[in-house]
């Protein structure tokens, strides 16, 4: 588990989720804590942070449950007790990582639709686009294309537009999943896991 330091006062704004979806949650903690409490792991809904925060002693979450993680005042989770890596999800939170950013995604289409309306080369010789699994050169010049007539309003209009596409919701789940799974330097949809000592952020804030 890592986390990162305390924010510098020439730093820009921290990117970190407000948000976050349930994906297992453990009574009484897990092997390797100091103390029994009860913890649970979370996927943010706007940047996918894997997190484990420790929850109030008589809160009860549900698998797919929406929690409050920002720096306002929580009702349910005590504190965040830090980033995790994919490897140290529990087996339950592991079966459902992808269910749960399929719902994301399909719950907040105007982020993705945007990608591909928006999104531009990363080099001279590869698209961002290009970074979604089984996007080609053919894909990628049919979607800058249909663009250029119009821009796309939403997953259904990327359907419909670009036949090539059946479901371009299952790219952006597949890619968030592979950034998660560290397997490409690029980040389009995540946040980098950064290396830096272990804390948490309290109930009053702070970064994770």
């Amino acid at each position: 588990m890592q986390a990162i330091g305390d924010d510098m006062p020439d730093e820009k704004p921290i990117k970190k989720d407000e948000w976050a979806v349930v994906l297992d949650f453990l009574q009484h903690g897990h092997y390797g804590m100091e103390r029994s409490q009860p913890v649970a792991q979370v996927i943010g809904e706007d940047y996918f942070s894997l997190l484990e925060v420790i929850v109030r002693e008589d809160a009860q979450l549900k698998l797919e449950g929406r929690v409050y993680i920002g720096d306002g005042k929580r009702d349910v989770v005590k504190y965040i007790r830090g980033r995790i890596e994919p490897r140290e999800l529990t087996a339950a939170a592991k079966d459902e990582l992808p269910n749960i950013i399929d719902k994301i995604v399909r719950g907040r289409p105007q982020r993705f639709v945007d990608f591909f309306n928006r999104s531009g080369p990363l080099t001279t010789r590869m698209h961002s686009m290009e970074l979604l699994p089984g996007i080609g050169r053919k894909h990628l010049w049919a979607i800058i294309e249909a663009r250029k007539e119009r821009p796309f309003e939403s997953f259904e209009d990327i359907k419909k537009r670009v036949p090539l596409l059946p479901d371009p919701e299952k790219l952006i789940v597949r890619r968030v999943m592979a950034e998660l799974d560290g397997s490409d330097r690029y980040r389009i949809f995540t946040l980098k896991l950064e290396s830096g000592r272990r804390e948490g952020r309290g109930e009053r804030g702070g970064r994770f």
